[in-house]
Parts: C-alpha cells; sequence; structure tokens
C-alpha cells in the first residue's frame, strides 16, 4: 500500500519551517528557547549576535509559528511554541550528533 502525500499546503508550511531552522543563528536562539522564556537582550548576550540581527531572525521564527511571544510590561519574552517544535529541534540535533559521532541510527 502506498502511503498518501499530505496536501501541498501542509508540506510548503513544513518545508518553510525547515527553511528558516537551516540557519545556525535561528536554531540557536530556538535551542536557548526550548525550555526557557527570553528576551532579545538575553538572546543576544547569550548568542552574541547583535541585537537587531536577533530580533530580525525571531520575527521569522514568530511569523513561521515556530515561536510564541509574551508580553512582560515593554519587553517580549520568546519561547519555542510547544512540545512539536521542541521535539523537532531535539531530533535534528540528535541526527547531527549521530552523525558527527558514527553513532548507530535507531528507531
Amino acid at each position: 500500500m502506498r502511503q498518501q502525500l499530505p496536501d501541498d499546503e501542509l508540506i510548503e508550511t513544513a518545508a518553510t519551517a525547515l527553511r528558516l531552522l537551516a540557519d545556525p543563528t535561528r536554531l540557536r536562539l530556538l535551542c536557548l528557547l526550548r525550555d526557557a522564556e527570553l528576551d532579545v537582550g538575553s538572546l543576544a548576550a547569550a548568542t552574541g549576535s547583535a541585537r537587531p540581527a536577533v530580533s530580525q531572525h525571531l520575527a521569522k521564527l514568530r511569523l513561521a509559528g515556530l515561536v510564541r511571544t509574551r508580553r512582560d510590561g515593554r519587553r517580549a519574552l520568546y519561547r519555542a511554541r510547544g512540545g512539536h517544535v521542541r521535539r523537532l529541534v531535539d531530533e535534528v540535533l540528535a541526527a547531527a550528533q549521530h552523525h558527527l559521532t558514527g553513532a548507530p541510527d535507531h528507531d
């Protein structure tokens, strides 16, 4: 039995998310936002990136639905959006670790 392909809109949305994750700075940001809620200044300091660059990356991640924002007074706090995004980041890092170390694949 052949598996049915997801519809085009779903494939395009998923491909957009994966393209955004292909940027090392955005992947670093999502690593930091997996288990924490952080503001732009904290993210800039942690990644060694300029605040305007971090803000631009976060805006793209937010538009793609990969991060969510919460206001705390004048500050915007960012966090990875849900378990799917956190697991996606975890899995891509685990796959890269297996590739780098030669560890066998597992299911």
